[in-house]
This record gives C-alpha cells, structure tokens and sequence, in this order.
C-alpha cells in the first residue's frame, strides 16, 4: 500500500461509485493505473465490497450503544454465539485488555434497550458489562 492507494481508499469510502476517471483526476495517475491499482485491492482483499448506505441506514435509531464486556473463564465462544443471536447487536468485536468482547447495540427506544441490556446481562458467563449510550456521530466510517 502506498499513497495512491490510501488515496483511492479514502475516495471510495467517501462516494464507492465514483468513476476511474474522476479518481484518476483527483489523484493525478491515469486511468489506467487506477483501473489496475484498484483490481489488485480487490483481489488482494485490501477492498472486499464496493456498497451504498441508503437513507434508511444513516438516519439514527433510537438508541445506540457500545457495550464492553468480560466473559468469565473459557466461556467466550458460548457468550459470542448468544450475542451473535440478539437482533439488536449490530457487530461484536473480541478485543484485548479488560474486555473480551465490544458489542455495537441498536435499540427503537430507551424501555427495549434496557431489556436488552438486562437479557445480556444473564448470559451465563459474562462477568462485567460497561454501557456507553452514543449521543451523535460526526463521521460514518466505511
């Protein structure tokens, strides 16, 4: 990876259809160059999907959340499979550090939330969970 190519990422992740030519504009480098720079970040898997976000999507849910949490002992695969089964997780990340797993939660409103929370919270295995409710996002990545 080099600059044309973290150019051309931040690009694409700003507007995915946005032609070889404008890119090749905005870069500097010819079409041609950017044609093949971008089939080698696709087939590299650097780039693993071109997508769109609908006007669905970037409205706000009611209530969004990040919530840390510390699985107890060798319990971690049973406590992800049971997250993974909750509509209202949106990812899960394992992590390092204090906390095992990093739940991205999405809620209609702060009553459905709370009974999320308090299912997740029954987990057998999970040990602490931390919540922090996100009030505004500024910039969407990806």
């Amino acid at each position: 990876m080099d600059d044309l190519d973290n150019e051309l990422l931040s690009a694409l992740r700003h507007n995915a259809r946005i032609s070889v030519s404008s890119l090749a504009a905005m870069t500097g480098a010819s079409r041609a160059t950017v044609a093949v720079r971008i089939d080698r970040l696709v087939e590299n898997g650097t780039i693993a999907g071109f997508t769109i976000r609908t006007g669905h999507e970037t409205r706000s849910a009611g209530v969004r959340a990040i919530v840390m949490i510390e699985v107890h002992g060798k319990l971690a695969d049973k406590v992800a499979a049971q997250l993974r089964g909750l509509p209202q997780v949106r990812a899960l990340h394992s992590t390092n550090g204090k906390w095992d797993f990093i739940a991205e939660l999405e809620d209609r409103d702060l009553a459905s939330f709370d009974e999320t929370l308090r299912r997740i919270r029954l987990i057998d295995g999970i040990n602490t969970t931390e919540t922090n409710i996100l009030l505004k996002t500024s910039k969407a990545s990806f």
